[in-house]
């Protein structure tokens, strides 16, 4: 089983200087055009010739495009040979070497993606077969979809011309539709008539999309087919760490496995696909791959599983002989000694990031946070500070951003005023480490369960492991928090966040968010909290969670002992909020954009985008050149309206910002895993954030 396969190209529709809109045939000549330096030039653009040119990019057939308005000559790139659309103008149109274009790159892009008198058209056409993405007055197979990159701000005019030009020059059989590239341009034409202007919304095609990658690589294994959730979990207890489990959406509680296969629509930020990140497994979206993994009889074989940009695929092969153990059944995720030191309840608002060791690395974060709101930060502007080809600095591209001078001083300071203005970091107190130890220690019936569960572990009896930790969990969840810890939590609400009439507790421990081991979903989180005795459950239920059958297995098998593993606590006040969701500052199904942020949302609630309960609005903001695009609508009717997007797209550039601050090396590129939520009053609050380990 496979996915379409082409020629493939380096060309992403998502990254500016690689694919971008699309082009047309030039007037004249026959109809295939004239054949020189990799591309063809004028002609009529038919389906054999299409085919004999094009890449492969998320499951579609593609070819780069770009059409001389000065000329009137189209021409169709060889996506085996032109990987950029500007090098190919620069050399093969206006004649410059490489080292000119270099020399002045972002003015070059500046008038070929943003110059109202531009002399070229650049991007991409698209060969798609119908689905849901097709109206029904729209013939159905197969179509062809235009689009520039998202970061050209070509208005209704410009895209008009461009479709009437491709429309001119394209064979009568395929249909055409422009797929407006960003928001911008989906505002721009939504006064021209779809009869001038026929148009496919990108979240229709992402629907629809054949394939979409979540995690790259490799794996052997026996390939597990499940028709539903019941037929899963009917067979869960007989999973094995080498298993691959395809099925509609895999569930939220997978154990380790060797691949994952999705054959319906899902988010990469859900939990389960931050798990399949974490572990790098290959883990990809493939719409047929149930009926093709039937129609193969592959169900129960050993098959190579294999995710890469430009498709998917499953080669039966021999089940091994030997079957040797995985390489991180032997591997040891490093987690910093925890602090055992005696410590005191203090607000989110006094913690720094080192404080991790005592207080755990999302309740140290959060602490950060607020610092850098406070004070601003020296290094907030280091990512675009750093040459990304092939830009040499981005600098001048963050000021515009901001609106400020692309000076040091000056451009830092705009960088803590952005911040300020626009987000908030949560109220709340931290509960340390040491105040979980003295729980546990307080009851000896725990103390002695916990004895029973170390050597089940050191034995490797996993089935008594997962009895000992159900009556480990039912011990903590009942046993009384003293009187003394409950009046000193008590005393902190009242002191810290008097007037909250909901909290969330929240769990922070030293064993996530680990290079290898990110943990995502296996921790528990609570937010119908009103009073006292509902907090000290809740704590409780948390401080349980690191107990869990599930967790307890998970960190077994990533060398994390259980000596080694605290849980600290936070509780938050309880902000309402119509919307609230979960960001990466990186592309995670394109891990060379270096452009974009990936955002998911929904109305109501930040829990409903990871637990997998709701397939999410998705979005992707460029903190470059700016622009953002709507990939999916999940299970809302209709999109945010423009002001709520130009707040998610600012709460994308602050947390490009942010990233910069908690690098921990000198390239800032390490992406951050942001959960926030949108007041009613339009103001962004971040809840969590903390390394993106994938």
């Amino acid at each position: 089983m496979s996915t379409p396969s082409t020629r493939t190209s380096t060309d992403t529709a998502a990254t500016p200087d690689t694919a971008d809109p699309a082009a047309v045939p030039a007037r004249g000549g026959g109809p295939s055009g004239e054949h020189r330096h990799g591309a063809v030039r004028g002609g009529l653009l038919t389906l054999p010739l299409f085919e004999q040119l094009c890449g492969v990019l998320g499951g579609h057939p593609y070819v780069k495009v770009v059409v001389d308005r000065h000329e009137g000559v189209w021409h169709v790139l060889d996506s085996s040979v032109h990987s950029f659309h500007v090098n190919y103008l620069a050399t093969e149109v206006l004649g410059m070497t490489l080292d000119e274009l270099d020399a002045d790159l972002d003015g070059f892009n500046h008038s070929v993606y943003h110059d109202p008198e531009r002399r070229f058209l650049l991007g991409v056409l698209s060969l798609h077969t119908g689905g849901d993405a097709v109206p029904q007055d729209r013939p159905a197979q197969p179509f062809m979809v235009l689009e520039t990159t998202e970061a050209d701000t070509m208005g209704a005019a410009l895209l008009t011309e461009f479709y009437t030009e491709v429309r001119a020059h394209l064979d009568e059989a395929l249909a055409l539709a422009v797929k407006p590239a960003n928001h911008g341009q989906e505002n721009a034409v939504a006064a021209v008539p779809e009869t001038d202007l026929p148009r496919a919304q990108g979240h229709e095609l992402f629907s629809a999309a054949p394939f979409v990658p979540l995690t790259l690589g490799t794996a052997t294994g026996r390939l597990r087919r499940f028709a539903d959730e019941d037929d899963y979990r009917a067979a869960r207890a007989g999973l094995a760490w080498y298993d691959i489990v395809a099925m509609p959406v895999v569930p939220d509680d997978i154990p380790r496995l060797a691949g994952l296969l999705n054959a319906q629509p899902t988010t990469p930020l859900s939990h389960t696909n931050m798990l399949a990140a974490g572990w790098g497994v290959p883990n990809a979206i493939v719409r047929d791959a149930l009926d093709r993994i039937d129609d193969e009889k592959l169900d129960g074989a050993w098959v190579t599983y294999e995710v890469t940009t430009e498709g998917a695929s499953l080669e039966r092969t021999e089940e091994p002989a030997d079957l040797a153990e995985p390489a991180w059944h032997t591997q040891r995720i490093r987690i910093d000694a925890p602090s055992r030191d005696d410590l005191p309840i203090v607000p989110l608002a006094a913690l720094r990031t080192g404080d991790r060791h005592a207080y755990g690395t999302k309740a140290a974060n959060l602490g950060e946070l607020h610092h850098v709101l406070r004070n601003g930060s020296a290094r907030l502007t280091g990512y675009y500070a750093v040459p990304r080809p092939p830009r040499a600095d981005l600098l001048g591209h963050l000021a515009t951003r901001l609106g400020a001078s692309a000076e040091g001083e000056e451009l830092a300071e705009a960088a803590d005023g952005f911040l300020a203005r626009h987000v908030k970091a949560p109220e709340g107190v931290a509960v340390p480490f040491s105040l979980q130890q003295r729980f546990l220690d307080s009851s000896p019936a725990v103390q002695q369960s916990i004895g029973k569960l170390k050597m089940a572990l050191e034995l490797g009896a996993m089935d008594a492991v997962d009895a000992v930790c159900v009556q480990l969990q039912h011990l903590v969840r009942t046993t009384p928090v003293p009187d003394d810890m409950a009046r000193t939590l008590d005393a902190h609400l009242v002191r810290h966040l008097a007037g909250a009439q909901r909290f969330a507790v929240r769990s922070s421990s030293n064993a996530e968010d680990l290079p290898g081991f990110s943990a995502a979903g296996i921790y528990e989180s609570h937010t119908q909290v009103t009073d006292l005795p509902g907090a000290l459950d809740a704590i409780r239920q948390v401080w349980a969670s690191l107990l869990s059958p599930r967790s307890v297995r998970l960190r077994h098998e990533a060398g994390i002992s259980l000596d080694d593993t605290y849980m600290g606590v936070i509780v938050q006040r309880y902000e309402p909020s119509p919307l609230g969701g979960v960001m990466v500052t990186c592309n995670p199904t394109n891990r060379a954009d270096f452009r974009n942020v990936y955002l998911n949302c929904a109305h109501g609630s930040t829990a409903a985008v990871v637990d997998g309960s709701t397939l999410p609005m998705q979005y992707l903001y460029n903190t470059v050149e700016g622009g953002g695009r709507t990939l999916s609508l999940g299970a809302a009717d209709t999109d945010l309206d423009v002001e709520t997007r130009e707040r998610l797209a600012r709460l994308a550039l602050a947390g490009r910002l942010l990233q910069s601050h908690f690098a921990t090396d000198y390239t800032f590129a390490a992406p951050l895993d942001v959960e926030w939520l949108l007041t009613a009053e339009g103001r962004l609050h971040i809840l969590q954030l903390r390394p993106y380990n994938a």
